[in-house]
């Protein structure tokens, strides 16, 4: 089989590599982490102007890809970057979904970096199951409570789960309606998520479902686990660089023999969670596809708590330093294997999914 980019895949990923090599340096990004908002409004509308945005969508939706592998090349190099800005949760579970909705003014606004989107569906004590939802949708009001959700104060529409009766429906709320206290906070990885309370909140039903909530937190396995795996490569690259450069008796440290075997390990793993990674953006439209993302994201999980751990003690002290890559590069790993499900539930998941 070929896995070699298409000829628009690859300009996609070149040309997204060099404006993030050029633009979103350490520095840039601290600045960003320091700030109120937790992202830059400057990088989001160049992002749209770059057309990163509309590769998250398919033509139909006004976009140019919408495909697993458009998807992973995308996050894969914003995970390279450390980009906090939240295209995963705004651009294409938000975007993804008023776009099942048929609200293409807005898909419209979005890809052209004009709005931006949160979606609400946790709650506390859900823990990563997605039939837990309390809040309650009485006609067009909303009460309840939502947990962790990212990029809510940014955000000029929320998209909330609500109970309607037996069934669990979708509803867009306003930034500014009456009822709704939003208590944001910094998030370790990068980025903000707040605790959003919701009180007789006007809402309007998107007429979606569990179901086009799923597809989304499919098309976000597939997203986390390729950012996941830019951010692999860069923690990889980076220990690399230290192991060869850091000298010690004379000779660069990379050339000892323990520490070259643990390189080695680190290089087979990333090799590994690539693999992965591809597999599950090429079963994403397949009927089995829920057994392949819960097998790579289990992966992503175990292999990155190595990488990551192992980049930290071969550089030492200066890997927990802010204003080195690194630190932030391997937050980064760590999080990203509680999201949307951690190594445990996908480990369940996946047996559940092979004896079924």
């Amino acid at each position: 089989m070929n896995f070699d980019l298409t000829e628009e895949r690859q300009m996609l990923q070149d040309t997204l590599r060099r404006y993030l090599r050029d633009k979103y340096t350490t520095a840039t990004r601290n600045e960003i982490l320091d700030s109120e908002a937790g992202m830059s409004s400057d990088i989001w509308a160049e992002l749209a102007e770059l057309g990163i945005l509309g590769a998250l969508f398919t033509e139909d939706q006004g976009g140019f890809g919408g495909a697993g592998f458009d998807i992973a090349v995308v996050f894969e190099e914003l995970g390279r970057a450390g980009v906090v800005e939240p295209v995963l949760d705004s651009a294409l579970m938000g975007g993804r979904l008023l776009a099942s909705a048929g609200q293409m003014d807005k898909v419209e606004a979005l890809i052209a970096g004009d709005l931006h989107l949160a979606v609400a569906h946790g709650e506390p004590g859900g823990r990563y199951d997605m039939d837990h939802v309390q809040t309650q949708a009485n006609g067009d009001a909303i009460t309840g409570r939502k947990a962790v959700v990212m990029n809510a104060e940014a955000a000029d529409h929320i998209i909330v789960s609500a109970r309607n009766g037996d069934d669990i429906a979708l509803f867009l709320v306003d930034k500014g309606a009456s009822g709704l206290d939003i208590q944001g906070y910094p998030l370790l990885a990068g980025g903000r998520a707040a605790e959003l309370v919701l009180d007789k909140t006007p809402a309007t039903p998107l007429g979606l479902g569990m179901d086009a909530l799923q597809e989304v937190t499919d098309l976000a396995l597939v997203a986390i686990s390729a950012e996941a795996l830019g951010a692999m490569e860069t923690a990889t690259a980076l220990t690399k660089d230290y192991l060869m450069t850091r000298k010690q008796f004379g000779r660069p440290i990379g050339t000892f023999q323990a520490l070259a075997h643990r390189m080695a390990d680190l290089l087979i793993e990333l090799e590994q969670v690539r693999s992965a990674v591809i597999n599950a953006a090429g079963y994403l439209d397949a009927s089995d596809r829920d057994l392949h993302l819960s097998a790579t994201k289990n992966l992503i999980g175990r292999a990155g708590r190595l990488v990551a751990e192992e980049a930290i003690q071969m550089h030492g002290g200066i890997a927990m330093t802010q204003e080195y890559e690194l630190a932030h590069i391997a937050k980064r790993i760590i999080m990203a294997d509680h999201r949307f499900g951690d190594t445990d539930y996908h480990l369940e998941r996946f047996i559940a999914l092979s004896a079924a």
